[in-house]
C-alpha cells in the first residue's frame, strides 16, 4: 500500500527543461560552442551533468562566470513563462490528503523559488528537497534516501514520480518503485526498471 509519493519537479511537475536547455545553450554559443539537444538530454537527463564542462575554462574562476550568466539567464526566462504542466494541479487536487508527499529535485533554491512563486502547487506538498539539502544529485540515491528519512515509510510504501533517466536510477537506487512520465526531452529516452511508463499525469491516480 502507497502512503507516500516523492515528486520531482522539472519535466514532472513544471515545464522547465526547455527553458534550461535555452539558457544553457545561449551561455555556451557566447564560448563559441553549439549545443545540441541530444547532448543536453545525456549530459543533463541522464548522467545528471552540467553541459557547462563542454566549455573550454582556464579555472574554476571562469566556469563560475559561465554558471552564473547561465543561472542569470535561466532565472529570467523562468520569471517569463507559465511553467505548470498540463493535468498536474487536477491530480494533485484529486489525491491531496491520501498521501504524505514531498518534491524532491536537484534544482538549486533560488531557481525553485521563481518557478513556483505563482504556480500555486507547494500547498499540496509536505516538505521539499533541493540542491541545497543534498551533498549529491540524481542519479546518486541520497535525494531519495532523505526523502524516505522525511516521511517516515519503508521503500516498499513509497513511490516516486520522475521524467528522466537519472531521476529513475536514484529511485531504484534508494530502492523505491519509480512510475516515470516522459517530459518532451525524455520521450525516446530508455526506462528499464521503471514499475510503469505513463504517456500523461492524468493516468496517475488510477493506477494509486
Amino acid at each position: 500500500m502507497i502512503k507516500a509519493i516523492f515528486w520531482d519537479n522539472d519535466g514532472v511537475l513544471v515545464d522547465t527543461e526547455e527553458l534550461f536547455f535555452r539558457a544553457n545553450r545561449e551561455i555556451l554559443a557566447r564560448s563559441g560552442i553549439s549545443l545540441r539537444r541530444k547532448q543536453f538530454e545525456e549530459i543533463s537527463l541522464v548522467r545528471g551533468e552540467s553541459v557547462l564542462q563542454l566549455a573550454a575554462v582556464s579555472g574554476a574562476d571562469e566556469y563560475n562566470k559561465l554558471r552564473s550568466d547561465r543561472d542569470a539567464l535561466y532565472a529570467a526566462l523562468l520569471a517569463g513563462e507559465p511553467l505548470v504542466i498540463d493535468g498536474v494541479t487536477d491530480v494533485l487536487e484529486e489525491i491531496a490528503g491520501n498521501y504524505v508527499m514531498g518534491i524532491v529535485t536537484s534544482s538549486g533554491q533560488e531557481h525553485f523559488d521563481i518557478i513556483h512563486s505563482n504556480t500555486g502547487l507547494l500547498s499540496y506538498f509536505q516538505f521539499v528537497l533541493t540542491l541545497k539539502d543534498c551533498v549529491h544529485v540524481k542519479p546518486h540515491p541520497e535525494p531519495y534516501l532523505k526523502a524516505l528519512a522525511l516521511s517516515g515509510f519503508a521503500p516498499e510504501e513509497c513511490l516516486v514520480i520522475e521524467d528522466s533517466p537519472r531521476g529513475l536510477a536514484a529511485a531504484r537506487n534508494a530502492g523505491i518503485r519509480c512510475i516515470v512520465i516522459p517530459s518532451k526531452f525524455t520521450r525516446g529516452s530508455h526506462f528499464e526498471g521503471a514499475h510503469q511508463v505513463l504517456d500523461s499525469i492524468r493516468e496517475l491516480p488510477a493506477l494509486l
